[in-house]
C-alpha cells in the first residue's frame, strides 16, 4: 500500500537563510503521508512510534514542489513499517527572477526514511 502528496514550500516553510526550507518540515510530510497510509489500512490515523534511519540528501528552498510517498512494507499485529522518499519535483529559479522555475526532468531524492507506526488493537477496524 502507497501515499503519494505534493506540496509546493513556501517562504513561510523556509527556516535558514537563502530561503532553506528545515529538515523537520520534510518528516511533517511524512507523518502526514503515514497518517494516510495508516487510515487506508486501519481506519485510523494510529500513532508514529519511531523513525530507524532519516537522510536528508540535497537543498529544499521556498518554491520547490516535493513529492513525498511512503509504502507500507511490513505488518505486524499493531506495528506498521514503513518506507518515506521525498523527491523535488520542480525547482524554484530565484537566479532568473522572483517567480521563475523549472519542471526537473529527474526528480532530485531530498530526503529518505523509516519507520514504524502503530495502531493499537481496539482501535483497529480494517483487519
Amino acid at each position: 500500500m502507497t501515499a503519494i502528496i505534493r506540496v509546493r514550500m513556501s517562504t513561510a516553510d523556509a527556516h535558514y537563510g537563502g530561503n532553506l526550507v528545515d529538515g523537520a518540515k520534510i518528516l511533517q510530510l511524512f507523518g502526514d503521508v503515514a497518517t494516510e497510509l495508516l487510515i487506508r489500512h486501519d481506519g485510523d490515523e494510529g500513532l508514529f512510534r519511531a523513525y530507524d534511519n532519516i537522510e536528508f540528501l540535497a537543498p529544499v528552498y521556498a518554491g520547490d514542489f516535493i513529492e513525498v510517498t511512503g509504502e507500507i512494507v511490513e505488518v505486524g499485529r499493531t506495528s506498521r513499517k514503513m518506507v518515506f522518499v521525498a523527491k523535488k519535483v520542480i525547482t524554484a529559479r530565484p537566479d532568473i527572477n522572483d517567480s521563475a522555475a523549472d519542471v526537473l526532468e529527474e526528480p532530485i531524492i531530498v530526503c529518505k526514511a523509516s519507520g514504524t507506526c502503530v495502531v493499537p488493537l481496539e482501535k483497529q477496524r480494517k483487519r
